[in-house]
């Protein structure tokens, strides 16, 4: 069944209005759909409806609510990757990925030893991605489109480490504590699951990984070195890794 997104204020008693023009396009162009069809709506803040189409036309859409629940594929866990940023379109896979795999938020960072030069027009780039963020997000059913944010330098991401209960700080250099280690002495102990870290970042480095002044000021910012494994993963791997063995760990068992 097809997923769409409005804001709460599109939401009524009875109806829900989408007056979005790609949603419409999609909706009578591609999916071909007609009044008498259902779809799923999600308000994008806590409510997913199973909706039933009233009228459809190219300019709006009626849709009367046949059933509200709670989000029903949202982790509790909120999960932000801080993904040095690679070069190619490796970036379009992350997201896409991550974004499967119960992602939160994804920020973007020019890091030491990124390839991609800082010439201030990442941004056009970040439009792109949040478009494949949205994508994903309806092939997936999740009930809310993560963001990609604009671009940060490691300096801005050191300052908001202290915001998270748990980073995780995958390191090709760690040779001593695994991720596994940190996630379940994080649950260790903890007979109620609500008092698990609820907040969590992961910090994945570019192509070059990261320098060591870098690292050092990471760990200092309270990050937890980990290791992922005994290979090396590509930057384009090592974030989705670390996002599955933390949904498993935190979510499932």
């Amino acid at each position: 069944m097809s997923r769409f997104f409005v804001t709460p204020e599109a939401v009524g008693e009875r109806d829900i209005l989408i007056d979005d023009r790609d949603d419409l396009k999609h909706m009578t162009k591609v999916l071909r759909l007609k009044a008498g069809d259902r779809v799923e709506v999600s308000d994008s803040v806590c409510w997913e409806y199973l909706c039933e189409i009233e009228e459809v036309s190219k300019d709006f859409a009626k849709l009367l609510i046949l059933d509200k629940q709670s989000f029903s594929a949202e982790p509790e866990t909120r999960v932000t990757l801080y993904q040095g940023i690679p070069k190619g379109s490796k970036m379009e896979s992350i997201v896409q990925k991550t974004v499967e795999l119960g992602v939160d938020t994804i920020k973007p960072v020019f890091m030491a030893r990124t390839v991609v030069a800082d010439k201030g027009t990442y941004g056009k780039k970040v439009e792109r991605l949040n478009r494949v963020a949205a994508e994903a997000v309806k092939q997936c059913k999740r009930g809310i489109i993560p963001e990609v944010t604009e671009p940060l330098t490691a300096e801005k991401m050191i300052d908001e480490l202290s915001d998270y209960d748990l980073v995780l700080f995958p390191y090709e250099n760690e040779k001593g504590s695994t991720i596994k280690d940190v996630l379940r002495d994080e649950q260790a102990g903890k007979v109620d699951k609500t008092d698990t870290a609820k907040h969590v970042a992961i910090i994945i480095g570019p192509e070059g990984g990261f320098s060591d002044e870098e690292a050092a000021a990471i760990v200092n910012a309270g990050g937890k070195s980990v290791s992922l494994g005994k290979t090396t993963l590509r930057t384009e791997t090592a974030g989705m890794a670390a996002l599955a063995m933390v949904m498993y760990e935190l979510e499932l068992s």
